[in-house]
């Protein structure tokens, strides 16, 4: 993704949401658990540095700069930098949003301890996600964790739509994927393949399926929770 919101490579769909008000304020509890289960225990807070790829508005990088870290974070909208800029201001808290590529983060090698990316990645086409994870690779520090969270090819908005060579799915018209635009949903080999430079310490496949809904609505999504070799 890049951060010209007018480019075709970037759904404006999430631009729409966030610039008409729409917006998460508290942190996903899939996000708390990584963070205190993988942060280093030898080290200062204040000296542990922590990125999210795809903050939207904030949500995570709110916590964790409450809890003392170095958050950061980058994100393609433009609104949603903002509103996240400005809530964490008007907390008393620090944090580094910026708007931005997630194909070429722009943090030096080898500097932060955690990164997190929650849905956020399979809004690219398969290609610009293993870049974009290459970048991850690049700025994580040696013996640091990234959680990497693509929906599951299981999804039944997978189904409903139309997908491309390139892995996009569009016009998702049935499940939890609708009115979200282009969507990747990875295969357990895709996200084996996309983690190959990592060391995989935990694949986890989570299917959750509503039989009130026609069809038996299935959310299905990837866990993955992988190191940088030290």
């Amino acid at each position: 993704m890049i951060s010209d919101i007018s480019s075709p490579s970037i759904d404006p769909v999430w631009e729409e949401k966030y610039s008409s008000g729409h917006a998460e304020l508290y942190p996903w509890d899939s996000i708390v658990t990584f963070v205190y289960r993988y942060f280093p225990k030898s080290k200062l807070r204040s000296s542990i540095n922590i990125l999210e790829v795809g903050c939207g508005t904030g949500s995570n990088l709110w916590f964790a700069a409450r809890e003392g870290f170095n958050a950061f974070g980058i994100e393609a909208s433009a609104s949603a930098v903002a509103f996240a800029n400005s809530r964490i201001a008007s907390d008393g808290l620090q944090a580094q949003i910026i708007q931005g590529d997630f194909v070429s983060l722009p943090f030096p090698d080898n500097h932060f301890d955690l990164v997190f990316d929650r849905g956020s990645i399979v809004c690219c086409d398969l290609a610009s996600g293993q870049k974009a994870v290459n970048e991850v690779y690049r700025v994580l520090r040696p013996a640091g964790y990234f959680y990497f969270n693509p929906y599951s090819d299981f999804h039944s908005s997978r189904s409903s739509g139309v997908t491309a060579p390139n892995g996009l799915t569009n016009s998702i018209s049935e499940g939890s994927m609708v009115g979200v635009g282009q969507i990747c949903f990875y295969s357990r080999d895709q996200v084996e393949k996309t983690l190959s430079s990592f060391c995989i310490e935990s694949l986890e496949h989570l299917q959750i399926t509503n039989v009130c809904r026609p069809g038996h609505s299935v959310h299905a999504e990837w866990r993955a929770i992988a190191s940088k070799p030290s």
